[in-house]
């Protein structure tokens, strides 16, 4: 007779929220096991966050070693080996999971290797994989198997001429001209990348702006910074009758009467996402009406006694460190760890290049709340650590309240924006004012500068405009 498998919780999902969750859980001194078909880190490691920010990088310094002249600097016969690229960014998610792994021992987390599905109360059998068959009895089950890129309809994923996310981080080979669907983030940042390599990008957005959940003003900034990079911008445009050929994609761009005919290498779909339920339900679990994301109530119960989810699962913000606070504010509720928090403040990242970062609410929210308020805006130009590193594009954006001096929301774009964001994600969430951040030395020179200088403008005492 098997050996009976009992754990005081069984997570199903390895991304970044059931990792971080079963984690915590092993820290708490519970019996977990973490249930994963692939390597355990999810999409983010493996096919998202990490290989791709390696990617960026790579061509980031490619970019800054072409105009090395700038610095006074002589780099000749400047050039790059797109395999290797590709291999430096799948060797960094190998070494991360390999990481991951390393703390489900060190956190005595069992992980077992196949597709979870919930068979009934407290039971979980593994379809797929090595422990395939195997059966978990468990008193509380976390839900966190994410969401999966949404395919175009009608074209099938080759890996070669049409993509997702997943199937690009796994090219060797570059494509001469490629067309981008969508510029939220992922579209964004994989349109930046191939341009920035020498590949002829046309990136089609359906809505007026690129990155359409960004402040206005930083989204019309990146398109025209796009538009000096040679990226070809379409917004308010539609992608209708793509046909793959033999040796090209066809593509007609229509933006209201007028259409645009396309040839291209290869296509990459980024138009967001759709919940991954497969093996996530058992009978009787709700779903939300909109999306068809998992129904959660304030301590990310389903509807279903001892079934949890967090994560991508439940629905947006579709952010890999959202889902990690998610998995582990559920975990501290399930276990009686302090009454477990919904996520209403986050910051929002995109990793191109100039770089856009935010936290809380846009002008353009602010305005339909009919609240007044004042904004205190910085340009990288006035920064001498910027103006220094060749980097200057951008400014900093600070929108506070007129009457009480409260931070509504803070918008970046330009260099190392994704990690500047951090002081007012802190400020915000300590209830700090514009005031408090002014006051607060930073040190010269350095970037974060211009986060003081910004919120000193709300007063009209900056320095350095």
């Amino acid at each position: 007779m098997a050996e009976r498998m009992e754990y005081d919780l069984v997570v199903i999902g390895g991304g970044p929220a059931g990792y971080a969750g079963a984690i915590r859980a092993g820290q708490l001194g519970k019996k977990v096991a973490c249930v994963e078909l692939e390597r355990p880190g999810g999409t983010c490691l493996n096919w998202g966050c990490i290989p791709s920010k390696a990617l960026l990088q790579s061509a980031e310094l490619y970019q800054k070693m072409l105009h090395a002249a700038d610095f006074g600097l002589n780099a000749e016969k400047v050039g790059f080996d797109f395999e290797k690229v590709m291999g430096r960014s799948r060797a960094i998610a190998d070494r991360m999971a390999l990481g991951i792994e390393y703390l489900f021992r060190k956190n005595k987390v069992d992980h077992l290797r196949g597709r979870g599905e919930v068979v009934g109360p407290g039971k979980v059998k593994i379809r797929e994989g090595a422990d395939t068959g195997k059966v978990l009895h468990t008193h509380r089950i976390l839900l966190a198997t994410g969401c999966k890129m949404r395919p175009l309809p009608g074209l099938e994923l080759d890996g070669k001429k049409v993509m997702t996310s997943r199937e690009v981080l796994a090219r060797k080979d570059r494509p001469d001209r490629l067309l981008v669907v969508g510029a939220g983030a992922i579209g964004v940042e994989f349109a930046y990348f191939f341009n920035a390599l020498g590949s002829k990008v046309i990136l089609v957005e359906i809505l007026p702006h690129l990155l359409p959940m960004e402040d206005v003003e930083v989204s019309r900034y990146l398109g025209r910074s796009f538009k000096r990079q040679g990226i070809g911008i379409h917004t308010r445009t539609r992608v209708e009758n793509l046909e793959v050929m033999e040796d090209v994609v066809r593509a007609d761009l229509v933006k209201g009467a007028k259409v645009k005919s396309v040839e291209v290498d290869a296509v990459l779909s980024a138009i967001g996402v759709v919940p991954n339920l497969e093996g996530a339900l058992s009978p009787g679990v709700e779903l939300e009406k909109s999306g068809g994301y998992l129904k959660v109530d304030d301590r990310y119960q389903t509807n279903v006694a001892g079934i949890y989810a967090a994560g991508d699962i439940i629905g947006p913000p579709l952010l890999a460190h959202v889902a990690t606070y998610e998995a582990i504010q559920a975990v501290h509720g399930m276990f009686g760890e302090g009454s477990p928090k919904r996520v209403t403040l986050f910051p929002a990242c995109t990793y191109c290049l100039p770089q856009v970062a935010s936290i809380g609410l846009t002008e353009q929210a602010i305005k339909k709340f009919d609240i007044p308020y004042k904004v205190g805006k910085f340009p990288f130009t006035a920064s001498g650590k910027a103006v220094a590193s060749n980097a200057s594009e951008g400014f900093v954006k600070v929108l506070s309240s007129e009457a009480v001096g409260a931070i509504f929301g803070v918008h970046i774009i330009g260099a190392e924006a994704t990690e500047l964001i951090g002081e007012y994600t802190l400020a915000i969430n300590l209830g700090a004012s514009p005031r408090d951040v002014q006051e607060t030395i930073h040190a010269h020179p350095t970037l974060s500068e211009a986060l003081m200088e910004a919120a000193a403008t709300i007063a009209g005492e900056a320095i350095h405009i």
